[in-house]
């Protein structure tokens, strides 16, 4: 169906800690196994599988992701995916009767890689856009704002996002977050501008900011989070909960993306999801990685123009 009604975001900073950051930031390519506690046990979902174009039954679905993005996809200490996307994206293969596999791919090609058909689609934590749906079709699993990450103690005293003019702010490269801070940066005291420090992953955006080489990180809000209470044991960062923004700053839908030429795909991982979602393991899902509070009621399709 090609709407769902959200449910309420409360404030990032009820996230509660989810475990041990991965020591590994990326960079290796293919897939790996799935721990044991990330094994489907489901049955193949009938109408799901059907509506699978033929192509991905013999072949497969290869995902495109950037893993090195805790809690959605990162690599454990024995070099091993896990994470939120590879848990539903191994539910959704099973609904599918189908392989799957999650991809290593640098965030800013993430879509060029689809493009030259290198992967067939993209489950990395991926905002579903306006601008982003003219080249894709987003299947939304997920709804939730971007959070304020600073250094532990504040150096800066920033205290909402009113604070970030005047002052050098880390972002990955080519997200919204890029775009959200350009448009704030419009309503900022003359004289004064917010200056984006744009780096390849969420982790080298992390890096700079422990660096001091910018006062904050603005990130999806569950990653702030999980930053927050898990880098160095908790004390290298802190999360910032604008009181203007209580759910994050400008909520939107993420989804997983795939190409529009990509007849029936969108539409067979659409129908698995809804099945996730049906039979209660989306929401034990969400409540392992401690996601319950970005939870969807149903599976949505392009929900950033479509709506509720």
């Amino acid at each position: 169906m090609h709407s769902t009604h959200r449910k309420a975001v409360v404030s990032a900073a009820a996230l509660i800690m989810i475990g041990a950051l991965a020591g590994c930031a990326g960079g290796a390519s293919g897939s790996a196994g799935a721990p044991a506690d990330s094994t489907p046990t489901a049955a193949v979902d009938t109408a799901a599988a059907a509506a699978l174009p033929a192509q991905y039954k013999e072949n497969g679905i290869k995902f495109a992701s950037d893993i090195a993005n805790p809690p959605m996809e990162f690599y454990n200490d024995d070099q091993e995916i896990q994470g939120f996307d590879f848990d539903l994206m191994n539910e959704l293969g099973a609904r599918l009767g189908t392989e799957v596999s999650m991809n290593q791919q640098a965030w800013d090609t993430i879509i060029p890689s689809l493009q030259s058909n290198k992967w067939d689609a993209i489950i990395a934590g991926m905002n579903d856009t306006e601008e982003r749906e003219a080249v894709l079709d987003f299947v939304d699993y997920f709804y939730g704002g971007f959070g304020i990450l600073v250094q532990k103690g504040n150096p800066d005293g920033i205290k909402a996002a009113a604070d970030l003019c005047g002052k050098k702010v880390a972002v990955q490269k080519a997200t919204v977050q890029g775009e959200v801070l350009t448009e704030r940066a419009k309503d900022c005291p003359a004289g004064t501008t917010i200056t984006l420090v744009e780096l390849p992953s969420e982790l080298d955006s992390q890096t700079a900011l422990r660096a001091g080489q910018a006062s904050a990180e603005v990130v999806d809000a569950y990653v702030a989070a999980y930053a927050a209470q898990t880098a160095g044991d908790g004390q290298f960062f802190e999360l910032i909960s604008d009181p203007e923004s209580p759910a994050g700053l400008n909520p939107v839908y993420t989804g997983i993306g795939v190409l529009k030429k990509s007849d029936g795909l969108a539409a067979a991982l659409q129908l698995a999801l809804q099945s996730v979602i049906d039979d209660g393991t989306y929401e034990k899902l969400l409540s392992k990685w401690n996601l319950a509070d970005f939870a969807i009621d149903k599976a949505g399709l392009n929900l950033a123009t479509t709506g509720d």
